[in-house]
């Protein structure tokens, strides 16, 4: 290898580790703010416990219902509880922080730094993606410990389920956050969406229990194909190939959507 070849290696290299070490940073600063917001604490992490705890001590949800396979309403609740975490997290939370950071000019700012605007994406995910990971095994244990509410029988495929759900919902949230003009838009059009997908999900009526034209737009939506798949995986079964690809279409669309969309200033 020439001196040169060797210089330009090792620049490369330094480089490298520049941009990771600033992601890191970046990712540490995020999580800090992110911990510092009450309201986000509160709704997406707080709320969804506090609500299962709440739901868990009403004796009529300790009993089966036949539309949910032989599961307790309970049983059948501890998934959409997730999905409402992370939607509120995907939908409300993430965007909102997103289209502030560009309606203060702090993403043309850091555009001009080493760091660059890119990586305050990657680690407002990684710091969502982290969040809803804590959150999704806390709801879980808690429904086990304190409710008998059982673990998944297949949770192998009910992790592929949980990825594709979370990749949906923060594909969506990165689109809000990529049109919305400021961070009050980007609030707004989280809350609308949120409200009608929570319903769609089963939280006020659950889809079996649905007109047969409500359960059909359930399983078009992002959190109604969630907990769709979400209940055949605590059943031990396959969930529907369309549940799964309603989730990945969410995913793929609304991601390359956001990416050519997104404006840094």
């Amino acid at each position: 290898m020439s001196v040169a070849t060797e210089t330009h290696a090792r620049r490369r290299s330094a480089w490298r580790s520049t941009r990771r070490s600033a992601l890191a940073q970046l990712t540490i600063t995020e999580f800090r703010l992110f911990t510092r917001e009450p309201l986000v604490l509160f709704w997406g992490i707080i709320f969804p416990l506090l609500l299962l705890v709440i739901l868990g001590l009403i004796p009529a949800f300790k009993d089966t219902h036949a539309g949910y396979g032989g599961l307790t309403v309970l049983d059948a609740y501890v998934p959409i509880l997730i999905v409402m975490m992370l939607a509120l997290l995907s939908l409300v939370a993430m965007p909102t922080v997103l289209a502030g950071y560009r309606e203060q000019g702090i993403l043309r700012r850091l555009q001009t730094t080493p760091a660059g605007a890119a990586r305050v994406l990657g680690a407002q995910l990684l710091v969502n993606f982290g969040s809803a990971v804590v959150m999704v095994a806390a709801i879980l244990l808690v429904g086990r410990l304190a409710f008998g509410v059982p673990f998944p029988l297949a949770p192998g495929v009910w992790l592929v389920i949980a990825l594709l759900a979370t990749a949906g919902l923060l594909s969506l949230g990165l689109f809000i956050a990529a049109v919305a003009p400021s961070g009050r838009a980007a609030s707004a059009i989280g809350a609308i969406l949120f409200y009608p997908l929570m319903f769609f999900s089963g939280l006020w009526l659950p889809i079996p229990s649905m007109p047969a034209v409500l359960q059909h737009i359930s399983h078009a939506t992002p959190l109604g194909a969630a907990w769709e798949s979400f209940q055949n995986a605590a059943l031990g079964h396959w969930p529907p190939a369309l549940a799964l690809l309603t989730m990945a279409g969410y995913a793929v669309v609304f991601g390359l959507a956001a990416a050519r969309l997104f404006r840094w200033e």
